[in-house]
Order: C-alpha cells, then structure tokens, then sequence
C-alpha cells in the first residue's frame, strides 16, 4: 500500500512537471510569436484584445525619382504615395507667402473621376493643416498616391501614405496625421478600419484625420445617416485607434532609421 502510495504521488508529480513544461513552452512561443508580429510591424494582432484594427505593414523609399515615397498596407488595402519637392512652382500657381500643395490620386484601373477629386480635396486639406508651407514659399509640393488595391477604408489608408510618404521626403511639419474609419452598422455596432464588405453594409462610413499632438481632428468625411451621439462615439473611438497608428509609425522609423 505504501508503495503503491510513493508511485501514484511521483505519477502526479510527474504529470504537474510535464504540464507546467507545456505552458512555459507555449508561453514561449507566444512570445516569439509577439516578437514577430513587432519586428514586422503590426504593432497589434488583427481584430486583436485591445486593437480592432487590421494589421499594417509600411515600407518606405521604394521610388527613386520621387524625393520622398512609402508604401502603406493596411488589411488587403494598399497604396503607393510618392513625394515630389519643395520644387519650382509654376508662375500661375505660385503663392507669395507659402508653397502650393498638390495631390493627385490615381485609382487602380481608369481615370480619376469624381470620388477621387473629392478624395484629393479632402487629403489635399489635410496636408495643409499639418505642413509648414510657410518655410519654402514660392515652391510647389506634390503628393501622388497609387491605388494598388481596394478592399476598404481606402480614404484613411491614403492619408497614412501620404504621410509616411511627407515624412520621407522630409517635408517639415507640425505634426504627423492619421486616418482612421468607422462604421456603423443597421443596429448601431461601431466597427473601425472596416472591410468593403462591411462599409456597403453599414448605415453609415465615417473617416477622421487626427493629428499626432493632441488627437485633434483635421478632417472629417461622413456618409449616411447617423445621430449626434453616434459621431461622437465614432470620434472617441478613431481618436483612441489613433493611439495605435502612431505607434505603428513609431516603430516603423525606428527600424528604418536604426538601420541606416
């Protein structure tokens, strides 16, 4: 009996050996799994606790004629944003007391038309909320942005090339911007960075510019029908994913930088 008892009690100390060796190997690997998702740069898991944002990737200086270039992943939705200046300006477009800011946005497939001229109004105004155009009058800055791929918050995912690009390019600024998107579907669920999918099934699509300082808004763009207290809901949630934009951006310089 006892010696059945000395068995039974190593048997049980045995299998507690073996499962706590299985949650420190599983503890490790998740913790190389987190390692990776950091080093790549998606800062939060997709659709993670704590992160309903799809993941980003970012590369920048890819383009050589460009002065300033990047490339911003952002779930399935991709663009290309190239950087051109402070360079001359044409005479018709010259400003005395600050540089002329351009943006042009080319789709996919085809010819701009008119939802990509509201597009480039709406980032051109963001641009120059943030950009010290002061600093080089009489000159032109240009941004392009390629479209590569649709798959949803098209808007908020140009607006964080265009920065990344604007950063490159070594425009001075006041602060950095983002763009987030929310959406709100028929029973008022709020979802951020929606997908294609998700925004032609919303009631509603709402994009924010935020700035990277104080969070404050830049520029707004609503489409549907929604209450007060739902913008404001929409706002307080793009201003805390924002948080998670510009640690993204963080991180992506950092790893650039530490490079070179």
């Amino acid at each position: 009996m006892v010696t059945q008892g000395v068995r039974s009690a190593r048997c049980r100390a045995e299998v507690i050996i073996a499962a706590s060796r299985g949650v420190g190997a599983m503890e490790e690997e998740m913790h190389t799994d987190a390692k990776i998702r950091a080093e790549i740069g998606t800062g939060c898991s997709p659709r993670g606790p704590g992160c309903s944002l799809r993941h980003f990737a970012c590369e920048q200086n890819l383009l050589s004629r460009p002065d300033g270039s990047a490339s911003f992943l952002q779930g399935d939705t991709s663009v290309l944003a190239g950087v051109y200046g402070p360079a001359e300006v044409k005479v018709s477009k010259e400003i005395f007391n600050k540089a002329t800011l351009e943006v042009i946005l080319r789709p996919k497939i085809g010819l701009p038309g008119v939802a990509e001229k509201s597009r480039e109004r709406l980032i051109r105004n963001t641009c120059e909320a943030v950009v010290l155009g002061t600093l080089h009058p009489r000159t032109s800055i240009t941004v392009v942005l390629q479209v590569v791929s649709d798959a949803g918050s098209l808007l908020a995912c140009c607006l964080n090339a265009a920065c990344m690009a604007l950063v490159d390019a070594g425009v001075p600024m006041r602060a950095l911007f983002c763009g987030v998107t929310c959406a709100l579907d028929s029973d008022g669920t709020l979802v951020l960075d929606p997908t294609s999918k998700q925004e032609k099934e919303a009631r509603a699509v709402l994009t924010f510019a935020l700035d990277s300082v104080e969070r404050k808004l830049l520029m707004s763009s609503t489409k549907g029908l929604y209450s007060d207290s739902e913008l404001q809901q929409c706002l307080a949630a793009a201003q805390a994913a924002s948080q998670h934009v510009f640690r993204f951006y963080r991180e992506s310089l950092q790893r650039r930088y530490s490079k070179s």
